[in-house]
């Protein structure tokens, strides 16, 4: 298996899980276990990558597209199912797209992925977007939410179970938390990448490399 079938796991992993959630606990335990192991998986695909070198700019993109088409699946769903905000996929659209044209544009120049090549330069971009504490931070936060949101479903609109107004509201706005500081991260995680990013504008329409001092 290569990492990039990895990375088709997981899409195929998301979708079937939104498939399940929201019409029984059985169903819904079955749809923890696989967005568990849809963003579980994110690490184990760039692992395979690195230790069969076979880390490439195209995997690389891919990975990335992976973590797009999660993301804004299961937050479109919330929003659909009444949980969420609409702005909340909508955020996570506009964010995901704009890093994703910036990295395109670093990408003509050679620089991709989180290694060596990287089109972060700086010490606290790198800190914030390719460290692995980083990234398994913002993997755990989007997976907690995304189960929280899935129980809440069965919680507040299935589930027989006589809850309080106050048991209700504190669950709502637990998941409004969640939703909240995950939000949060995805908006900061994307600061790096919009500030050393724009030099790259400079490679629209001249060729491969970019104009030296621009936007510097």
């Amino acid at each position: 298996m290569t990492p990039n079938h990895i990375t088709a796991a997981r899409v195929v992993m998301a979708f079937a899980a939104v498939a399940l959630f929201g019409h029984n606990l059985w169903m819904d335990l079955g749809a923890l276990a696989l967005t568990v192991a849809a963003i579980g998986l994110d690490a184990l695909d760039g692992y395979l990558a690195r230790q069969r070198k076979l880390a490439t700019p195209l995997g690389a993109q891919l990975d990335i597209l992976g973590d797009r088409v999660v993301e804004n699946l299961f937050f479109t769903f919330f929003a659909v199912a009444g949980l969420v905000s609409l702005w909340i996929p909508v955020l996570f659209f506009v964010r995901g797209t704009l890093t994703d044209f910036l990295r395109g544009l670093a990408t003509r120049t050679g620089r991709s992925g989180f290694g060596k090549n990287s089109m972060l330069e700086s010490w606290w971009g790198k800190m914030l977007v390719a460290s692995r504490t980083s990234r398994a931070a913002y993997a755990t936060l989007k997976c907690v939410c995304f189960c929280y949101l899935g129980l809440q479903l069965t919680f507040l609109h299935v589930s027989p179970l006589d809850l309080t107004a106050s048991s209700a509201a504190w669950i709502l706005w637990t998941g409004q938390a969640l939703v909240g500081m995950t939000a949060a991260f995805c908006l900061v995680r994307a600061v790096p990448v919009i500030w050393e990013g724009r030099r790259y504008f400079g490679t629209l329409g001249a060729g491969s490399k970019p104009v030296a001092g621009a936007w510097q």
